[in-house]
């Protein structure tokens, strides 16, 4: 089997579980787990995938936030459900430009709050908070990524740095284990890495199929982070590698 027939099966497989497992591969192809190896090195320079220990994931796509706000709208509804006791009413918060913590944003009532300010690098969610009664929202200015449509750079990390936050709500392109979570932009997790730290605590909340994916730029450990969101039952069996981890909701 040359090549370029290797590689297109391995893609395949990808496209089937989102996963290639080095070993598992290199048995069905019959080759040698260094022959795969390289595989995968090609494919990752490619852009296809992002190599992990054992094997590769799928490479994550940086993806605006309009089209990302359709995608995915039941799990994000339920993670937005379940983070709203997490919400306080008086303090300060920042949420990321994460269309899931603009779902959070959106579940919110009118006067829930008293007296909350919430910090966003997002206009479309920093729009969601102004909605709010009794809320002072702040928008953290700075260099507007085209992919994402959040700020970021310098000014926009600056920026961020500023205040101190009761609680970070954020999601992320992926996370694993070993890894914690991951961005798309580069950029992006440098800004969520200073809401991190200048806040108390930070909340994850993210959809379980971004689970053990692994996307271009490091972000968060999880040391890191307090709380994981999702929208599966906390005692499933999916969460059981977070478990020694994190706290899960």
């Amino acid at each position: 089997m040359i090549g370029a027939e290797r590689r297109e099966r391995l893609i395949a497989r990808l496209d089937d579980s989102g996963v290639i497992r080095l070993e598992e591969s290199a048995a069905e192809l019959g080759v040698s787990s260094m022959t795969v190896r390289r595989d995968l090195e090609a494919l990752e320079l490619e852009g296809v995938v992002v190599r992990v220990r054992g094997g590769a994931v799928a490479t994550v796509k940086a993806r605006s936030f309009t089209e990302r706000q359709g995608v995915d709208d039941v799990a994000k509804t339920e993670i937005a459900r379940k983070a709203l006791d997490l919400m306080p009413t008086t303090g300060s918060i920042a949420v990321d430009a994460s269309s899931t913590s603009g779902h959070l944003l959106a579940q919110f009532k009118p006067g829930a709050t008293t007296d909350l300010v919430v910090a966003t690098n997002s206009a479309h969610n920093h729009a969601r908070a102004r909605a709010l009664r009794g809320t002072r929202a702040i928008l953290v200015g700075g260099e507007l990524e085209p992919h994402t449509e959040s700020f970021v750079g310098p000014v926009a990390c600056a920026a961020a740095a500023m205040l101190n936050y009761d609680r970070f709500f954020t999601s992320a392109a992926a996370a694993d284990p070993e890894g914690g979570t991951s961005e798309t932009i580069i950029e992006e997790a440098q800004v969520k890495r200073e809401f991190v730290r200048a806040a108390r605590e930070t909340v994850l909340l993210i959809n379980s199929a971004k689970l053990g994916r692994r996307a271009m730029a490091a972000a968060l450990s999880w040391s890191q982070i307090s709380i994981v969101v999702t929208e599966l039952d906390p005692r499933d069996a999916r969460l059981d590698v977070l478990r020694d981890l994190v706290e899960i909701r």
